[in-house]
């Protein structure tokens, strides 16, 4: 079984070993992966939350060879360790700037923003950003070759599906990041939150089905209710989803209705309602 004890450096791969954060919870499973990559050289990537002992377990891991620290987004369980991690270590950070909207951590100021595709090469590795809006709009996915494991961030994680939060994430961009996946050379995908998940094609697949299907769900209920807003929506939508979870189901309903909108599937009244367009 997968050792997810908090605060335990657990190998997963030549190079690769994942620490998990003291902050489990609904949204967060366990905690927040953090990862120490490379040996020669190395990388801390997503150091989670600011918990002094986390903080000094990644850094003791580094052994004083860390590189740079970089982060998949900026939500407040991925890289809030991100600066006090660097300035004791020294290093830059990579990754992109904390959007306006949603809880973001401000304390996140990169000295390299990367792009889309730019390799950073250490340890006679290759970690390459790999831009994924959707969950968040700065979200990064990092491919490290060659071993060729795609760490996902909140863009993908093992037992549940990502929450997508209005205004700044956006489910026709989640799904479009998803899609890109496929083109990719990738063979294990390492989640920001629960364990590696095999079979990257067929997980992305399973993915981009269950929020297509959750879409058709929100059509009919529209459909049968419309004018409705979120809120009279979701309890019907997700009607296979516990009731002390409805909150969160409810933003990625959000997400779903701003779709249709964007998709001129559905319109938004000046109440805060929606309705379907007629066909034809």
């Amino acid at each position: 079984m997968d050792d997810f004890t908090v605060g335990r450096s657990v190998w997963l791969a030549p190079g690769v070993r994942r620490v998990v954060a003291p902050n489990g919870g609904p949204l967060t499973g366990p905690g927040t992966n953090s990862y120490v990559l490379g040996e020669s050289a190395r990388v801390v990537l997503d150091p989670g939350p600011a918990e002094p002992a986390h903080l000094e377990r990644l850094a003791a891991l580094c052994e004083g060879r860390c590189a740079f620290i970089a982060v998949s987004h900026t939500h407040p369980d991925h890289s809030p360790g991100a600066a006090p991690l660097a300035a004791a270590l020294g290093v830059p950070l990579v990754g992109l700037p904390p959007p306006e909207a949603g809880p973001q951590d401000r304390s996140f100021r990169p000295d390299r923003v990367p792009g889309d595709g730019e390799a950073f090469d250490f340890d006679d590795c290759e970690l390459v950003a790999v831009h994924t809006p959707g969950h968040a709009s700065n979200h990064v996915c990092w491919l490290l070759k060659p071993l060729n494991w795609l760490f996902t961030g909140d863009h993908l994680m093992g037992g549940s599906t990502v929450v997508i939060a209005p205004p700044d994430g956006n489910m026709n961009a989640y799904l479009a990041s998803l899609r890109r996946l496929k083109s990719l050379p990738i063979s294990r995908l390492a989640p920001g939150h629960g364990g590696i998940l095999a079979e990257p094609a067929a997980v992305v697949d399973h993915v981009i089905a269950h929020r297509l299907r959750r879409e058709a769900r929100v059509i009919d209920a529209l459909a049968a209710a419309q004018p409705a807003n979120a809120d009279e929506l979701v309890a019907t939508v997700y009607a296979d989803t516990p009731v002390q979870l409805h909150p969160l189901a409810r933003l990625s309903l959000q997400a779903h209705l701003d779709k249709l909108v964007e998709d001129g599937r559905a319109f938004a009244a000046a109440d805060g309602r929606y309705g379907l367009h007629e066909a034809g």
